[in-house]
């Protein structure tokens, strides 16, 4: 492991808006007989407010949030809500982490933990809103999309009633697909664009959660997927309903996955460039 690596590690154990508990502390090793994961709660879930934050106010999830750009400036933007970027890379939130504590905002917190883990963390009703921003789309494994059904049955038990879910990517599969999903089982969809800053607009109920934010607020990968000409779309949906959550039959991700392509990733380190392809 690099020095710098090691530097981030070590700080982050310093910030008092980052929440990095270990693994053992909520994965059950009894294990679930189905197979599924048994997680126990940790102490912060339905605490948020009263713990990681100085005023109680609604919670906005950004889950894989990177270096935590997205979740800071929607902080900005939004006071009155409270805004928690969730991710399994230290070295990323560290960036996020010391620019919440540099600019001292009341506002944001930070979770190192996996997703697959989220629903130890958040108790019933305490999450108004979830964003999920440029998401691996997994091609090949249905259960590992972020708008998955299995992901949905565990959004559901921390989402508010009407709560809304938000997917901003330069993926057709993973929009597609996620429309699919919602189609399957009646959730309402605020907003659907296949190209968000193609001139044609997006309209959704604002008070639903996003305005301007979501044309000016933009991550790295947001831009550098522009700058290559590739187009961003957008999927805005609340996840209410009754029973199972059921895989969308009629999506051909066949189809889809042929023309989605490779994309281009232009890392910047301080000394040189590399790109790599996803």
């Amino acid at each position: 492991m690099g020095h710098d690596k090691l530097r981030k590690f070590a700080e982050n154990e310093t910030f008092s808006c980052l929440l990095q508990p270990d693994a053992s502390l909520v994965l059950d090793k009894s294990g679930d007989p189905s197979g599924g994961l048994r997680l126990n709660d940790h102490p912060v879930k339905g605490r948020w407010n009263g713990t990681m934050f100085a005023q109680d106010q609604p919670i906005v999830l950004e889950l894989g949030c990177g270096k935590g750009e997205y979740t800071i400036d929607l902080s900005k933007r939004v006071p009155s809500r409270n805004y928690i970027g969730v991710d399994i890379k230290g070295a990323r939130l560290w960036r996020g982490a010391k620019t919440a504590t540099e600019e001292r905002l009341p506002n944001v917190a930070f979770l190192r933990t996996r997703i697959e883990f989220i629903e130890a963390f958040f108790g019933p009703g305490e999450v108004s809103e979830i964003w999920l921003t440029f998401s691996d789309p997994q091609l090949k494994s249905e259960n590992s999309r972020l708008t998955s059904p299995l992901f949905l049955e565990r959004y559901r038990k921390f989402l508010r009633p009407g709560g809304v879910i938000n997917l901003k990517t330069d993926s057709r599969f993973l929009h597609e697909y996620s429309k699919a999903v919602a189609l399957e089982n009646g959730l309402t969809i605020l907003s659907s664009t296949t190209d968000l800053y193609g001139g044609h607009g997006c309209r959704r109920d604002t008070s639903a959660g996003a305005g301007a934010e979501l044309y000016e607020v933009q991550t790295f990968y947001e831009r550098m997927f522009l700058s290559q000409g590739y187009k961003i779309t957008y999927l805005a949906f609340t996840i209410d309903h009754e029973g199972p959550y059921k895989r969308p039959e009629s999506f051909d991700s066949d189809y889809w996955r042929s023309i989605e392509g490779p994309r281009r990733f232009t890392h910047q380190p301080s000394a040189g460039s590399s790109t790599t392809q996803r």
